[in-house]
């Protein structure tokens, strides 16, 4: 059984070992000049890996059809693939919120523990191989074509290209073409895990800002946690998952409005009693010089504004209602969305091969006979935390286990 993977990242990686596993002749067929390329970038370059959270839970994590995934899953979870790590000699670590990385926090480690597990089952490894197309007769593949080479026979194809994110990684999208070539259905294509942009300016301002314990709700999502402002917008953890959620409609060039609650764990009779107390320990200083312990500094500004309290004015000549218009902004601090920064800065793409043509239970094609699926080229996608790497190496396991023990 001679089994050709395409595409070197956690998920082909991952399908070429199983395939190995299961007793296959394995070719990697990768057009980089290393595997994992996106890989090494991933959690900035420390490599989240997984997340350790009960594997019951782990689909509450998915946001495009979990249940598609149930078989992946479960067949290989996050506890099977830190043993397997392990076994193959990388230590790891959990951190905050159960992510997983490893004990060295370099990414590349993780690479060149799957690079070694590969070549210890023999598996032969084809880098600078660029796949122009598949090969297939009467809906069998039987191949697959290469770029200014000959092509290259298989009994079964994994088709692990990865998704559009990120395309200085060699995410070009080639996996989608073929699977439309080969007459598979493809659902909207869409950046997630990406960071906004917003319509005000001043929060140029605010670059490099990071606010911790805040509440954030846009539409019907809402979440508490840490978000980061940028040049022309907003990022990190907060805003990453609310674009996972909402980036079908953000993608219809529909403004959106994202609440940010500054002091979300007061009410507003405490943070009213808050800021009076602030107020009364300067009684007759400027208002600009009253709200240092309640807010960062580089937050000030852009709040003395807004507020449309004048700066230099007494705090004890500040009226009731602007004190309550204060505590309302910091409350329900508001940007406008009006976009994501795309493809190039997406940890992940939303949308690909529909799962309808797909069989959960082992990847292959409903369309192809032989033709497996793995990682992010499928239509299903995750928060962060470590869910999609699990996500593709789990797909990954399950094509690979599943080609090499096909009939075809």
């Amino acid at each position: 059984m001679i089994v050709a993977v395409i595409g070197g990242g956690p998920a082909g990686m991952m399908a070429a070992l199983s395939a190995a596993d299961h007793g296959a002749e394995v070719l990697l067929l990768e057009q980089n000049e290393k595997l994992g390329k996106k890989l090494y970038i991933t959690g900035k370059g420390r490599c989240n890996l997984t997340n350790a959270c009960p594997v019951e839970d782990f689909f509450g994590n998915v946001v495009t059809n979990p249940k598609f995934l149930y078989s992946a899953i479960y067949s290989f979870t996050n506890e099977d693939l830190c043993r397997l790590m392990e076994q193959e000699g990388l230590k790891l670590k959990e951190e905050r919120g159960k992510r997983v990385f490893p004990a060295s926090d370099k990414s590349s480690d993780v690479i060149r523990t799957m690079e070694n597990a590969l070549r210890r089952r023999g598996v032969k490894i084809r880098l600078h191989s660029k796949v122009t197309g598949l090969q297939t007769e009467d809906g069998i593949v039987r191949g697959v074509f290469l770029e200014n080479k000959a092509p290259i026979r298989a009994d079964a194809v994994i088709l692990a290209t990865g998704g559009l994110s990120y395309p200085s990684t060699g995410s070009t999208g080639d996996g989608y073409r073929f699977a439309r070539e080969t007459g598979h259905t493809l659902t909207e294509l869409r950046p997630s895990l990406v960071a906004l942009k917003v319509r005000e300016t001043y929060v140029a301002r605010l670059e490099g800002l990071s606010l911790r314990n805040v509440r954030i709700s846009m539409d019907r999502f809402q979440e508490f946690g840490e978000m980061l402002f940028t040049a022309d917008g907003v990022s990190g953890p907060l805003i990453l998952s609310a674009s996972a959620r909402l980036c079908g409609r953000i993608a219809q060039k529909e403004e959106m409005i994202l609440h940010i609650d500054l002091k979300p764990a007061l009410d507003p009779a405490q943070l009213d009693a808050r800021i009076l107390r602030d107020f009364g320990t300067g009684k007759n200083k400027d208002f600009r010089n009253c709200l240092a312990s309640l807010l960062p500094a580089k937050l000030l500004p852009v709040i003395l504004e807004l507020s449309n309290i004048p700066e230099h004015k007494k705090v004890n000549e500040i009226t009731r209602e602007e004190r309550k218009h204060l505590a309302e902004l910091l409350k329900d601090f508001r940007l406008t969305v009006t976009g994501t920064k795309g493809f190039e800065q997406a940890v992940i793409t939303q949308g690909g091969v529909c799962v309808k043509d797909i069989v959960p239970a082992t990847m292959e094609s409903r369309r192809v006979k032989g033709l497996y699926f793995a990682g992010e080229v499928i239509d299903t996608d995750a928060f962060t935390g470590g869910f999609n790497l699990q996500i593709a190496w789990s797909t990954g396991h399950l094509a690979g286990a599943s080609a090499a023990e096909g009939n075809h």
